[in-house]
């Protein structure tokens, strides 16, 4: 049986094998094992790439996400908004740092967040949109709020909006390296960016123990690094980023075509000014999980991003909404079906893959 998997990662990491067994060598070789200069070449290489001044390596995404808010000054008492359709991640950070999440609802054709619900009362420290499925968001609407942004761009690494690559749209940027992401590493990492020095020297210090020097502790914090031998992973993968970008365009636009005249599956929309890198692919559904399920029988590793929205998780009952609080991002949750997408990705395979769709779909 054909068999088709949502991710590839073996065919990403052969391309770059060579090149990380060297680098790897010469890390082993000086025991450079944290904070080694490989680190801080990509630092540099991944911040050029993004388009902005700064770049901290950091140990993922969530932590990138809770540094940035913490350099942002948000603290117990605050409020942080951003959407109920997201990865739990995003509310987590905001809830680890002893601010509360300020859930809005997504729009209905990108599922991106609704910037017209955004409200900013006295106690928004920080508003935090969700670049998903690899489209940002439409952070220049929110930049006239007069509260600072934060990027969540997990999975956006080289999205642009009007030529602006994601990372620096906002005042700050959170990312994760985790290995499925366009940009991943071989476990956990993450990084911040920011065009403030001011806000990268609080991340890192914040990042560092609170500690500028060794044993000097100003401020409290926690330890989270990018690890060296990740540093190495990302850099190879970096120069090839572009071009795997492309491929999943290239592929994004191949299952548009041949989905466009099969009833029942609703394609993505791309938000207009937006290029984006198709992290996911995620169609729209009746009957969900019956054709999740014929799909899996069929060999095909289709997934769900999310089957449940933030205020519905038990995590955070504590905001009391309940459902019917965010009918869009609801009831897209029990639609969204994500079809294997990664940059070696056959015709063949789509075609698979799009053929045992019409026949679930019927």
């Amino acid at each position: 049986m054909t068999s088709v998997p949502l991710v590839d990662l073996a065919a990403q990491q052969e391309q770059v094998a060579d090149e990380v067994a060297v680098g790897w060598a010469e890390v082993l070789k000086n025991t450079a094992f944290v904070g080694g200069p490989q680190v801080s070449a990509f630092e540099a290489e991944f911040a050029a790439y993004s388009g902005v001044g700064h770049c901290v390596g950091v140990a993922n995404g969530t932590d990138a996400l809770e540094l940035a808010l913490r350099a942002l000054g948000v603290g117990p008492g605050d409020e942080c908004v951003l959407p109920a359709n997201t990865f739990i991640a995003t509310a987590e950070a905001v809830a680890r740092t002893g601010a509360t999440p300020v859930l809005v609802d997504c729009v209905e054709d990108t599922l991106l967040i609704d910037v017209d619900q955004v409200r900013v009362g006295p106690k928004t420290k920080a508003l935090v949109p969700v670049h998903l499925y690899g489209q940002t968001a439409p952070v220049e609407k929110l930049r006239d709020l007069g509260v600072p942004v934060l990027e969540d761009a997990a999975q956006a690494q080289g999205a642009r909006r009007h030529g602006v690559t994601a990372g620096g749209l906002g005042d700050i940027a959170a990312t994760s390296f985790y290995p499925g992401k366009n940009l991943g590493a071989y476990g956990d990492a993450g990084a911040v960016l920011t065009g403030s020095e001011e806000l990268a020297t609080q991340v890192r210090l914040l990042g560092a123990h609170g500690s500028p020097r060794k044993y000097e502790h100003p401020t409290l914090g926690f330890n989270s690094r990018l690890d060296t031998l990740q540093a190495v992973v990302l850099s190879a993968k970096l120069r090839r980023l572009e071009g795997w970008n492309t491929a999943r365009r290239e592929a994004a636009s191949r299952y548009t075509a041949l989905l466009s005249e099969v009833p029942g599956v609703r394609t993505p929309v791309v938000l207009d000014g937006n290029e984006p890198v198709w992290h996911l692919y995620v169609v729209r559904v009746a009957d969900r999980d019956r054709v999740l399920g014929e799909l899996h029988a069929a060999g095909i590793g289709a997934g769900i991003h999310y089957p449940t929205p933030v205020h519905l998780n038990g995590a955070f009952s504590s905001l009391g909404q309940g459902t019917g609080a965010f009918p869009v991002a609801e009831r897209a949750a029990g639609e969204l079906l994500s079809l294997p997408l990664f940059p070696e990705i056959t015709q063949a395979q789509q075609e698979y893959v799009v053929d045992a769709l019409k026949k679930a779909v019927r």
